[in-house]
C-alpha cells in the first residue's frame, strides 16, 4: 500500500507558506533590533536571511525533483552520504526538531487565547520537583491542554487523508495571508511615521549580526517542509521547485512589509521594549481591537503552521520505517485513507507529551546546532549527487550551481561554529541527543542485511 497524489500545487505552495509564517514575524523583530542596532541593519538582515533561505530552496528544489519521495531531507542524505545520515535525521525529527517545533506551536497558540481567555494560563497541579524549564518546579496548565488536544485533532484531520489536510491548508493559510495583509495596511497607510533612521544605542558586531541572522532564520524555517511530502504531490517534478521558490519568494516580500508596517508606526527603541511587536503597532493604530486583531492573526498564523508541520513532518519517521530504519508499525500506510496514520499519531502523540514537560523549547533549543550541520550536508548533497548520480534525472537544476550551494553551505558552517561558541554546552548536547539513535540505528541496520540477505 502507498501513499497517493492528492496535493497539488496550491497545497504544496501553502505547505511551504503555511509551515514558514508562524509566530516569528509577530515575535523576532525585537530580539533582532536589539543585536543590531538599527532598522535598516534589521532589514538587511531579513533581505540576507531570505536570500539564504532562497538559496536553500534553489538547492532543495533540483533535489526534491529527482527524488520526490517520502521523507525529503532523509531521502537525500541518505542517497548522498548513505543511510546513516538519513536515519539520524529521522531520529533527530521524531524526538526533538518535528516534534519540539509541533509542540512550541501549540504553547504558542494559548498564549494567545489567553487574550481572550485568561483563565488558560491557571495551574491545576503542581509537582515540586526541579522537573521544570530551569530546574523549577513542573506546573501544569490548562492551555497546555488545549494545547494537547488541538495537536492530536489536527492529527486526526491529518490521519483521515492528506487531501483533507491539504484542503485546510490552503484554507487556512490564504485567511492568514489576508489578516497579515490586514495588519501591513493598517500600520503603512493609517499609522503615523516614525523615522525610520531612529537608532538605538546597540553597536554592531559580528556576534550581534548572527544572533539577529539566527532569529531571522528561526521565522523563516519550514520552507523545506514540502520535500518531505513529495511522494503524495502531483506531478512532483514541476510543482516542487514552484512552491519551494515562489512560495519563500513571497515569505520574504510580506515579511519586509510587515516590518516596513512595524517601523512606520514604532520607533527603534519602541521596538526594542515590547515583546509583541505586531500587537503594540495595531495597538497605536486601532487600540484595544487592534491588539485583539493580531491575536487572531496570530492564532490563526500558528494554527496553519502546525497542520502543515503534522501533515509534513509525520512522513519523515515513516520513510526511515518503510526503508527498514525505524519502528515498523511506523512505516504503515493506512488501507482506506492512503496516509502514513501511526506515524502521525506517534509524532503528535510525543509532541503533546513535551508540550506537558514544558521542556520541548530547551529540548529544540539543545539541536538546533547538530540540524544546521544537517541543513548544510543537505544542500551540499546537490554536489556530491552531481558527481555520484550523474545519471540521476533532474527536471530541474539549481540557478546558480555550484556558487548556490556553496555560498549555503559556507554560511551554515559559519552559524554552526557561531553558535558552538556562543553556546557550547547547548550545543554539544544536542549532538549527544542525536548521537543516543546510533545504537537503535546499528540494531536496525543488522535487522535490514539479515532480510537482504
Amino acid at each position: 500500500m502507498e501513499l497517493k497524489r492528492d496535493l497539488g500545487l496550491w497545497a504544496a505552495a501553502s505547505i511551504v507558506v503555511g509551515t514558514i509564517i508562524g509566530s516569528g514575524i509577530f515575535l523576532v523583530p525585537r530580539a533582532m533590533i536589539q543585536r543590531v542596532g538599527t532598522p535598516e541593519m534589521v532589514f538587511a538582515i531579513w533581505i540576507f536571511g531570505g536570500l539564504l533561505s532562497l538559496a536553500g530552496a534553489l538547492c532543495y528544489a533540483e533535489l526534491s525533483a529527482a527524488l520526490p519521495e517520502a521523507g525529503g531531507e532523509y531521502v537525500y542524505l541518505r542517497e548522498a552520504y548513505g543511510p546513516m545520515w538519513g536515519f539520524l535525521y529521522s531520529w533527530t525529527q521524531m524526538w526533538v526538531a518535528k516534534s519540539g517545533s509541533i509542540a512550541t506551536l501549540g504553547t504558542g497558540f494559548f498564549y494567545y487565547l489567553t487574550n481572550f481567555f485568561p483563565g488558560l494560563d491557571g495551574i491545576f497541579y503542581t509537582i515540586h520537583l526541579p522537573l521544570g524549564p530551569k530546574g523549577g518546579p513542573l506546573e501544569f496548565r490548562y492551555g497546555q491542554l488545549l494545547a494537547m488536544a488541538l495537536i492530536l485533532a489536527l492529527a486526526g484531520l491529518n490521519y483521515g487523508g492528506v487531501k483533507l489536510g491539504g484542503d485546510v491548508q490552503v484554507a487556512v493559510t490564504a485567511i492568514k495571508i489576508a489578516l497579515i495583509a490586514f495588519i501591513i495596511v493598517a500600520g503603512l497607510g493609517f499609522g503615523a511615521p516614525q523615522a525610520l533612521s531612529a537608532a538605538s544605542s546597540t553597536p554592531l558586531t559580528a556576534a550581534g549580526f548572527f544572533a539577529a541572522l539566527v532569529a531571522a532564520l528561526w521565522a523563516y524555517d519550514g520552507w523545506n517542509n514540502v520535500s518531505m511530502v513529495a511522494s503524495e504531490i502531483r506531478n512532483p517534478q514541476r510543482n516542487l521547485p514552484r512552491a519551494l521558490i515562489w512560495g519563500t519568494t513571497g515569505v520574504i516580500g510580506i515579511y519586509l512589509l510587515a516590518n516596513g508596517a512595524y517601523f512606520h508606526v514604532l520607533s527603534a527603541s519602541e521596538v526594542g521594549g515590547t515583546e509583541r511587536v505586531a500587537a503594540e503597532m495595531m495597538r497605536r493604530v486601532l487600540a484595544g481591537a487592534g491588539a485583539n486583531a493580531v491575536s487572531v492573526a496570530a492564532m490563526i498564523s500558528i494554527f496553519a503552521a502546525l497542520n502543515g508541520s503534522i501533515l509534513s513532518g509525520s512522513r519523515v519517521p515513516y520513510a526511515a520505517a518503510r526503508d527498514g530504519y525505524f519502528f515498523a508499525p511506523i512505516g504503515r500506510v493506512h488501507p482506506r485513507f492512503r496516509t502514513p496514520g501511526i506515524s502521525i499519531l506517534a509524532l503528535s502523540a510525543w509532541a503533546a507529551l513535551l508540550v506537558l514537560s514544558g521542556r520541548y523549547e530547551q529540548l529544540y533549543t539543545y539541536v538546533i546546532f547538530a540540524s544546521w550541520i544537517l541543513y548544510g550536508m543537505t544542500t551540499a548533497a546537490v554536489i556530491v549527487l552531481r558527481k555520484k548520480r550523474p545519471d540521476l534525472n533532474r527536471p530541474y537544476r539549481t540557478i546558480g550551481y555550484p556558487f548556490v550551494p556553496a555560498v549555503f553551505v559556507l554560511v551554515a558552517l559559519a552559524l554552526v561554529l557561531s553558535t558552538l561558541f556562543d553556546s557550547p554546552r547547548e550545543s554539544l548536547l544536542g549532538i549527544f541527543l542525536i548521537l543516543l539513535g546510533l545504537p537503535f540505528y546499528f540494531h536496525w541496520k543488522e535487522d535490514v542485511q539479515k532480510r537482504a540477505r
